[in-house]
């Protein structure tokens, strides 16, 4: 099946998938897409974007019919190369070994690399993301890459040439690229294949090379030698590593992965590895996407080896999942700083994507609201609902969360009230979903309530003096319809325009333009609280 042409991206990219494996006809019946779960670090907010960019493919070959498979492959067979910023300096003995052979710091999982996977793993479980996950240790132990492994060993020359002519790294024009962990030291980058035993699937190695590694938490250098151990490994059970240059190519075959994004910071190594992959192992290598890495507002790279990052479960503290996979499919490539500041902007988007699905809100560029309606497809992971969501302004919730005084368990009831006054919220919306964006208005306040938004109408001479009068005639105990009549009193005496007045009352309060009876709110939140409120807002404007 040929897809009509689609502006979107993903179904640029499931299109020529689809097209070019008609052209290859080599009889691939389940479109595999792969990505690659860091294990020696934690996971931040990039990660997840690397996992749906090959997700939003996924969904694109599945609606043009064909079958597809997302590949969740843990890197979990590499060493660790740094300690992580924040974390004890006692991993640095562990420094060179494979982290799944290291112990969970945190003493809920086996290892430190299954710990750290963990958490992405997680994170696309909680998006509701289908996917077979497949470690790296358990593959090279099962025999998965054995064929792949006996190529590589047998024309290592040949792949130390496309190295040294793609990179200019001459390293292994001679050495072998295979890291047998040392059964002495248990260290993977210290080791040096020495010979290969073709009908025994082993190799002999020598512990003798140093590796440089850091602590990022002291920001020293760490360097590790080899033990001196000399012994023999054997690759069909697992008992070492391919080197980075070619392990993409030996699994890229092996799985029989048709489409991987990555980073533009790894685009050499990826070249590397299509050669080797087509060259040496005689499979065509997978189409690929290569996007750049969110930054942290500021400019700085997110690393997974800083322990304090921005996680994608930071992110679902303070937003919904429909607004994190918005951030990851609105577009592709391109730079973009992250920060929780932003999440209001996304709960907002998907709102308005949402009207413009449902008809509610017209695009007047036909290609744009087509693009918009599909993005919206792709938000809901293609599980559209029949009906439109709720739809509340992110900051109104966060100001009213911020202003009234209830306890938790009284907040829903209270603002659920005023939200249906304000024509916001009725009776037959979904109130879990009220409840889960009050929590999320509450998580975010808590970290954010200097980044709040507020509303500021301008005011004359006459409306601050009215102003003052009914701030000053709120009495304790006053009753919610007699404070109504006291505002319409005001207004009158004053022949003022009471639509603006009630603007101005709402701005002052809540920080918006349209409120419940101002009688009302101000029964619920005190009268000496909205008096301070609108005192606060004469002297600002």
């Amino acid at each position: 099946m040929i897809r009509k042409k689609s502006l979107f991206w993903a179904d640029q990219f499931a299109t020529k998938v689809v097209n070019r494996e008609a052209d290859l006809q080599r009889g691939i019946d389940t479109f595999r897409v792969e990505s690659g779960l860091g294990a020696s670090g934690i996971p931040h907010i990039g990660s997840l974007g690397d996992v749906l960019r090959q997700y939003a493919v996924k969904l694109s070959l599945e609606d043009l019919g064909e079958r597809s498979e997302l590949i969740a492959y843990s890197d979990d067979r590499d060493g660790l190369r740094k300690v992580p910023s924040g974390f004890d300096s006692s991993l640095e003995k562990y420094i060179g070994m494979p982290v799944t052979a290291i112990p969970d710091p945190f003493r809920c999982h086996r290892s430190y690399g299954e710990h750290m996977s963990s958490i992405l793993i997680d994170a696309m479980d909680k998006i509701g993301l289908e996917y077979t996950f497949k470690s790296a240790t358990e593959v090279y132990k099962s025999g998965v890459l054995d064929d792949q492994i006996e190529k590589l060993l047998a024309n290592y020359k040949k792949i130390g040439t496309i190295i040294k002519e793609m990179v200019g790294q001459d390293k292994f024009l001679q050495a072998y690229p295979y890291y047998p962990v040392c059964e002495k030291c248990g260290r993977v980058y210290t080791t040096r294949v020495v010979d290969v035993f073709e009908k025994e699937k082993k190799v002999s190695y020598s512990c003798d090379q140093e590796f440089k590694g850091k602590n990022q938490t002291t920001g020293n250098a760490v360097i590790v030698n080899g033990c001196g151990h000399k012994g023999e490994a054997s690759f069909a059970k697992g008992e070492g590593k391919l080197a980075w240059k070619v392990e993409f190519a030996t699994r890229w075959a092996a799985l029989k992965i048709v489409f991987e994004a990555a980073g533009k910071d790894i685009r050499d190594s990826v070249n590397i590895n299509d050669r080797v992959c087509k060259e040496i192992l005689g499979f065509e290598p997978p189409i690929h996407l290569f996007y750049e890495l969110f930054l942290e507002t500021g400019g700085k790279k997110i690393s997974k080896s800083v322990g304090n990052v921005f996680t994608a479960q930071d992110w679902l503290k303070y937003g919904s999942k429909k607004s994190l996979a918005l951030l990851m499919f609105k577009r592709a490539t391109g730079t973009r700083e992250l920060s929780p500041q932003d999440i209001p902007k996304y709960m907002n988007e998907v709102d308005d994507l949402d009207r413009i699905f449902f008809g509610e809100k017209a695009i007047t560029n036909s290609k744009e609201s087509v693009q918009l309606k599909r993005l919206y497809q792709f938000v809901n992971l293609m599980k559209t609902p029949s009906k439109p969501s709720l739809r509340i302004n992110y900051d109104t919730v966060v100001n009213l969360t911020k202003v009234l005084p209830v306890q938790k368990e009284d907040r829903l009831k209270v603002i659920s009230e005023i939200l249906e006054h304000t024509g916001h919220f009725k009776k037959s919306d979904d109130i879990k979903e009220l409840e889960e964006r009050l929590d999320y208005a509450a998580n975010w306040l808590s970290v954010m309530k200097d980044e709040i938004k507020t509303v500021s109408v301008p005011i004359s001479e006459d409306e601050k003096a009215a102003l003052k009068e009914f701030a000053g005639s709120l009495k304790k105990g006053m009753a919610a319809d007699d404070i109504q009549a006291l505002v319409f009193d005001i207004v009158k005496r004053n022949d003022l325009d009471a639509a603006k007045f009630f603007r101005i009352l709402y701005a002052a309060i809540l920080g918006i333009e349209r409120g419940p009876k101002i009688g009302k709110l101000a029964s619920i939140l005190g009268e000496e609280k909205v008096a301070n409120a609108i005192n606060r807002y004469i002297s600002s404007v």
